[in-house]
């Protein structure tokens, strides 16, 4: 069995849910049980393996048991302004310090 892993190794809980056709909370129950194993990425953000998650999948070993949750696009910007705020904040500081001293 081939196991294609994108570019990210590692998903959040919710994409896993999507991927797993379950709740949140029944992902939160498989680490609990030690059927996933979950990883904390800079002691803040629990992340998951997506080979691990695929694994999972096909096994056969997880029961589908809601609709999975839409992942809208407002969440998606929340996320991204979120996971991406250092970077963001030191773009602004260098543009700033650019135009200060070039235009000074």
């Amino acid at each position: 069995m081939t196991i294609n892993v994108m570019s990210n190794p590692y998903i959040t809980i919710r994409e896993a849910a999507q991927m797993l056709h379950i709740s949140e909370k029944a992902v939160l129950d498989l680490v609990e049980s030690q059927k996933l194993k979950a990883y904390k990425i800079a002691d803040k953000f629990l992340r998951l393996n997506r080979a691990e998650v695929v694994v999972l999948q096909h096994s056969g070993q997880v029961e589908m048991n809601e609709a999975p949750q839409s992942y809208t696009f407002g969440e998606r910007v929340y996320d991204f302004f979120y996971f991406n705020d250092f970077y963001i904040v030191s773009l602004a500081v260098v543009a700033a310090l650019l135009y200060w001293i070039l235009l000074r």
